[in-house]
C-alpha cells in the first residue's frame, strides 16, 4: 500500500520509464490517471457509441503496454497519448460504418424546475447535434479546448497545426457556433464553455 501512494507522486514521464523497464504498477497508475478522460473523448468522438469508445480505449492501452518504448521520456506523456487517440479516430472516420447508427445521448438531470431543466437539456441537446455536424478535425478541436481544457500548446502538438491556426479556427468555431445557439442568447467566448 506505501508503494502505491508513492506512485502517485510520480510524473506521468516517470511511470513511463518505469514501464519500459517493466513496471506493472506504473501501467495502473497510468490507466488511472488516463482512462476515464480518454473515454470521455474516445465517446465524444466516436459518434457517442460507448461500446466501440470502450473498445478503442482498451486499443489504445494495449498499443501503450505493447510499445512502451515507442514514448520519448523527454516529452509530455498527456501529448503523446491523445497523438495515439486522435490517430485512432481520424482512422475511424475514414471507415464510417459506424457513423449511421449514431444516437446522441439525452442526459438526465434532477432539477426542480422545469423550465429550467428543459432550456438546459434544449441547448445541450443542440449542442451535441452541432458538434456532431462539425467535421472532425473542428470537433476534435472543440473537445480538446473545451472538454479536455488543454491549451493551445498542447493543442498544436497533438494536431501538429500551428499554434496561430488553432487560435484562428477556434475563434471561427466559437463564432459560428455563437450563430447557431444565438436563440439561447449565449455568446461563446473563450474559457465559456
Amino acid at each position: 500500500m506505501f508503494f502505491k501512494n508513492r506512485l502517485t507522486h510520480f510524473t506521468d514521464e516517470e511511470l513511463m520509464q518505469m514501464m519500459q523497464q517493466g513496471s506493472e504498477v506504473a501501467l495502473v497508475e497510468i490507466y488511472q490517471r488516463y482512462s476515464a478522460p480518454l473515454l470521455r473523448y474516445f465517446t465524444r468522438m466516436l459518434w457517442h457509441d460507448a461500446e466501440v469508445a470502450q473498445d478503442f480505449l482498451q486499443d489504445l492501452f494495449v498499443k501503450v503496454i505493447d510499445n512502451p518504448g515507442r514514448f520519448n521520456t523527454s516529452r509530455k506523456f498527456s501529448t503523446w497519448i491523445y497523438s495515439i487517440a486522435h490517430n485512432m479516430c481520424k482512422n475511424a472516420y475514414r471507415n464510417k460504418e459506424h457513423r449511421d447508427s449514431a444516437i446522441i445521448p439525452i442526459e438526465r438531470h434532477s432539477h426542480t424546475d422545469l423550465n429550467k431543466l428543459i432550456d438546459e437539456q434544449d441547448f445541450k441537446n443542440r449542442l451535441n447535434f452541432l458538434l456532431e455536424t462539425l467535421d472532425d478535425e473542428s470537433k476534435t478541436l472543440f473537445l480538446l479546448r473545451y472538454e479536455h481544457e488543454f491549451d493551445l500548446e498542447k493543442i498544436s502538438e497533438i494536431l501538429a497545426i500551428p499554434v496561430g491556426t488553432i487560435k484562428s479556427r477556434l475563434f471561427y468555431l466559437r463564432k459560428g457556433l455563437s450563430q447557431e445557439l444565438q436563440e439561447y442568447k449565449i455568446i461563446l467566448k473563450e474559457g465559456m464553455i
